[in-house]
């Protein structure tokens, strides 16, 4: 039986529209495929099998059955897309995606050239048949976006369709959205989430600073996207204050004598003297 907590955070519960959680299989077994479900297939909303993994994955569709059983859906990655795309193969993109019975369809440009325009009639197209997640975002490093463009395009593919908007960062977490040693360009992302709710973006964050700096920002049921299979546990107990990341976060010192039982004696220390209790977080200083 599970211990009971006070001062937990409200988590939205399966199937969530928020607090999501997209996991990044980088070409998983079936029985690795279980394995996740049966451990964290509680927390796991929906599942990215990594760029084309999906053409070359055994026993594909039985690995998609697991996910099925459990309730999770599945979606190719962006690249696979970017790759029938450069083809002129969108059609046969499409019937791949209706012969598995994948209803999830990311629609990117953040490697082939696509211009915003064509990326919009497409979206508008396939949000009809499709649950369409567009990313926006280039996989280029040196390939910086000025904030205004971000927010524009954002907008126009949630009009033309887009369920959410995906913000890049590749599985390293170091383009996009990040800087190349990783640091968040907070600057940006205030730009984009003044004039855009954050409850229409995932932000891809594989990298545990990363999901701690979103996740005290915007509260526990931020979507976070490219989590690991090993870590979708970890990102659920820094959703819940059960990490030190953000055990301050999530509870209220001021309610109860708890800041007595965590006064450090050797230093002289209080809970709200630290940097977690207070708020403050290593990130880039607001640079666009």
């Amino acid at each position: 039986m599970k211990p009971v907590l006070s001062n937990l955070p409200a988590r939205s519960s399966k199937p969530r529209d928020n607090g999501l959680t997209m996991v990044l299989d980088k070409g998983f077994s079936v029985r690795q495929a279980e394995d996740l479900c049966e451990s964290s297939g509680e927390f796991t909303d929906i599942v990215k099998l990594g760029w084309g993994t999906s053409l070359v994955t055994n026993k594909l569709q039985e690995k998609l059955d697991v996910y099925k059983q459990y309730g999770i859906p599945v979606y190719f990655g962006g690249t696979l897309f970017e790759v029938f795309m450069l083809r002129d193969q969108l059609d046969t993109y499409v019937d791949l995606l209706k012969s598995y019975d994948i209803t999830t369809i990311e629609v990117s440009n953040g490697t082939i050239w696509l211009s915003d325009r064509k990326k919009t009639e497409i979206i508008r197209e396939l949000s009809k048949e499709f649950t369409v997640l567009s990313e926006v975002g280039s996989k280029n490093p040196n390939d910086i976006i000025p904030p205004y463009k971000w927010v524009k395009m954002i907008e126009t593919e949630l009009e033309a369709g887009a369920s959410k908007v995906i913000c890049e960062a590749r599985e390293s977490g170091t383009v996009g959205v990040f800087r190349p040693n990783g640091e968040v360009r907070s600057g940006l992302i205030d730009e984009i989430t003044d004039q855009i709710s954050q409850t229409h973006l995932i932000f891809e964050a594989p990298q545990k600073e990363q999901q701690v700096w979103f996740i005290r920002k915007f509260g526990p049921n931020v979507n976070l996207g490219n989590i690991a299979p090993s870590d979708v546990i970890s990102v659920e107990t820094i959703r819940l204050g059960l990490r030190s990341d953000t055990l301050f976060d999530f509870y209220n010192v001021g309610q109860s004598d708890f800041s007595v039982m965590t006064h450090s004696e050797e230093t002289g220390s209080k809970p709200e003297d630290s940097a977690h209790a207070n708020g403050s977080v290593k990130s880039s200083k607001d640079k666009k």
